[in-house]
């Protein structure tokens, strides 16, 4: 029989992509790494790695063996939701990770509504994009990731893992400066008058950058993006102070009224969806089923979104 933790190793390799990443977030050393590999392809007895320059790769004897590995591990995953549930109190350690407006606008109502009706469940919420989070799912990081889906720009779904909406987002051309009366009427008609002024967006690579480049270009204009930040309250204030526009999604203010002239977005491509993803064996452990009723009432106590 192969030996469980040699083989989450080689499971950790497939998604970290390294012996270091693996070494490093599991406090182990690379050799050592290297060694319980090596260990586990005598097990096998076909090799597992091949080089590819300074890293390795797995081979197709190795994916068919991590593919079993998540098999196990999710049937593991849903034994210990089970033994959870047999209990009378929830307790432990319940690991999230959200992206910036939903970490501001969510996140401490529903830790509010956590603690009120299990105060033995710590939780540790790390702030971080869904580009990375979401990875870091897969990896057994994180038990829970608040994520985002721009119009148009559909995530990929692995088999493994679960989504559950939570609300949509309506998304807003922001106006630079305080005076958006100057701008034209219609959704196409003032964003194409922007077609000339700076913008503030979030930085290549990420979903958001790529929903709003399109966009744009729909509109007939490539965009000159003057400041690239993940943090949108920058992109909130540098509008403000009318030295970009942007595209703002309503959970920055968090129902207040905007600080910002706001237009509407052309049909269909105005609003985000946001939801939560788990992975598929711990969907029904208490504590994701607490987290992701407490994200919901969350949504229900807020103000309506304009």
């Amino acid at each position: 029989m192969f030996d469980l933790h040699r083989l989450r190793l080689l499971r950790e390799l497939k998604h970290r992509g390294t012996l270091a990443a693996v070494a490093a977030a599991l406090s182990y050393a690379p050799s050592s790494v290297s060694q319980q590999l090596s260990q586990l392809e005598a097990e096998v007895g076909v090799p597992l790695l091949e080089p590819v320059g300074r890293r390795v790769r797995l081979t197709e004897q190795a994916e068919i063996l991590v593919a079993h590995t998540e098999a196990v591990l999710e049937r593991l995953e849903r034994a210990e939701a089970d033994i959870a549930a047999s209990l009378t109190d929830l307790t432990g350690t319940l690991r999230i990770a959200a992206f910036q407006t939903a970490a501001l606008a969510l996140v401490p109502t529903a830790l509010g509504l956590l603690r009120e009706r299990h105060p033995g469940l710590r939780v540790h919420l790390t702030q971080r994009e869904p580009e990375k989070a979401l990875p870091g799912l897969q990896a057994r990081d994180f038990d829970l990731v608040l994520a985002e889906e721009y119009p148009g720009n559909p995530n990929p779904r692995p088999p493994e893992l679960e989504q559950q909406d939570l609300l949509d987002d309506t998304l807003h051309l922001a106006l630079p400066g305080p005076d958006g009366t100057r701008y034209p009427r219609g959704a196409l008609a003032v964003l194409r008058s922007l077609g000339s002024r700076p913008w503030v967006m979030e930085p290549e690579g990420t979903a958001a950058r790529r929903w709003a480049v399109a966009l744009c270009r729909d509109a007939g204009f490539e965009p000159d993006v003057r400041f690239e930040t993940t943090d949108l309250l920058l992109h909130l204030r540098l509008v403000e102070q009318g030295h970009a526009a942007a595209f703002l999604p309503a959970l920055v203010w968090d129902g207040r009224p905007p600080p910002v002239a706001l237009r509407h977005l052309p049909r269909g491509r105005r609003t985000r969806r946001i939801f939560t993803v788990v992975r598929r064996g711990r969907s029904r452990h208490p504590a994701v089923l607490a987290c992701r009723d407490a994200l919901l009432r969350a949504v229900a106590l807020r103000s309506p979104l304009p």
